[in-house]
C-alpha cells in the first residue's frame, strides 16, 4: 500500500499535466456520442435530436449496403489506406537510415528542414499546388514528360493514376515528419552496440541491419499500431480536395461517401450509420494490432 501511495504521489504531476487533454477529449469526443442514435432512426432534423423520430433498427445499415457503389467505396478505402501505411512506413525508415549515415551536420539539418516543411502545409493549399504542377496542359510534370517524347498524363482525372497520385502525394507530405520520429529512435540506441559490432568486423550495412533496425523495432511497431486505427480513413481532406466525379470509381472513399450522404443529400441516418460502422471497425483493428504486438513482440504501450 505504501509503494502504491508513493508511486501515485510521484506520478501525480504527470496526471495533472494530461488532465486538460482528457477533459477536452471527454467533452468533444465522448459527450456527443449520444448522436449515434441517429444511425438507428429515420431521422428528421425538423423534429430535433431528441424529437419523436421513428426507430428503424438496422434499416439505415441495410440501405447503405444496398447502394450499388458501397462495395467499391470500401475497396477503394482499403486499397488507398493500406498502400499509405506500407509505403508511408517504409519511406521514412529508409530516409532516417540515410540521414543517420550523413556525416555533414549542415547537410543533414538542411535536408531535414526541406523534407519536414510540407507537413505544415494544409491539403487545401497542397491541392492547389498539385493541380498546377500535375496539370496535363501546363503542369511542370507533364511538361517534362512531353519534353522526353511522352504523352501527357491526367494524374487527377484518370482512374488509372488517381490512387497512385494520392498515395505518392501523401507520402511526400508526411515522410519528413515520420522520419524525425525514427531518427529520434536511432539516437536512443546505445553507441556501445555499434562499437561492439565494429570490433566484431561488421561494416556499416551490417551494423544497420543488426543494430539500428532492431533498435528501431519498438517505435516502428508503435507507429504501425497507431496507423491501423486509420485503416478506414484514407485521408478525407486530401481526397476531398483532389477528387472529382470522373475518378469516383477509384477515388471515392468512406468519408467522401458520408459527406455526400449527410451534407449533400441530407440522409443523416445512413451517413451516421456508415460513420458508426467505420468507428467500430477501426476500434477492432487497432485493438487487434495491439494484441498481436503484445503476443508476438511482447510490446506494451502501458
Amino acid at each position: 500500500m505504501r509503494n502504491k501511495h508513493s508511486k501515485l504521489k510521484r506520478e501525480l504531476p504527470l496526471h495533472l499535466m494530461i488532465l486538460p487533454g482528457v477533459i477536452a477529449l471527454f467533452v468533444f469526443s465522448y459527450i456527443p456520442l449520444y448522436g449515434i442514435f441517429i444511425a438507428f432512426q429515420n431521422f428528421n432534423p425538423a423534429k430535433g435530436l431528441f424529437g419523436d423520430n421513428p426507430w428503424i433498427g438496422l434499416g439505415n445499415f441495410t440501405y447503405v449496403f444496398s447502394l450499388p457503389n458501397t462495395g467499391r467505396v470500401f475497396a477503394n478505402t482499403l486499397i488507398i489506406a493500406i498502400l499509405k501505411i506500407i509505403i508511408g512506413t517504409l519511406v521514412p525508415i529508409i530516409v532516417s537510415l540515410m540521414l543517420n549515415e550523413c556525416r555533414s551536420v549542415t547537410a543533414k539539418r538542411t535536408i531535414q528542414t526541406a523534407i519536414y516543411f510540407p507537413y505544415f502545409i494544409s491539403w487545401i493549399i497542397l491541392s492547389g499546388i498539385l493541380l498546377d504542377i500535375l496539370s496535363p496542359s501546363s503542369g511542370i510534370v507533364n511538361d517534362a514528360i512531353k519534353f522526353f517524347g511522352g504523352e501527357p498524363i491526367y494524374f487527377l482525372g484518370d482512374n488509372r493514376y488517381f490512387q497512385g497520385t494520392l498515395v505518392a502525394s501523401d507520402v511526400w507530405r508526411n515522410f519528413g515528419y515520420n522520419s524525425v520520429v525514427y531518427l529520434a529512435a536511432i539516437t536512443g540506441i546505445d553507441m556501445a552496440l555499434y562499437e561492439a559490432a565494429s570490433i566484431d568486423g561488421a561494416n556499416r550495412w551490417q551494423q544497420t541491419w543488426h543494430v539500428t533496425l532492431p533498435g528501431m523495432a519498438t517505435i516502428v511497431i508503435l507507429m504501425v499500431i497507431l496507423n491501423m486505427g486509420n485503416l478506414l480513413n484514407a485521408g478525407f481532406d486530401q481526397v476531398f480536395n483532389l477528387y472529382s466525379p470522373q475518378v469516383y470509381e477509384t477515388g471515392d472513399i468512406i468519408d467522401t461517401m458520408v459527406y455526400r450522404l449527410g451534407l449533400e443529400q441530407a440522409k443523416f441516418g445512413p451517413s451516421t450509420a456508415v460513420g458508426l460502422l467505420k468507428s467500430v471497425v477501426s476500434f477492432l483493428l487497432i485493438s487487434s494490432a495491439y494484441l498481436i504486438a503484445y503476443k508476438k513482440f511482447d510490446y506494451k504501450i502501458f
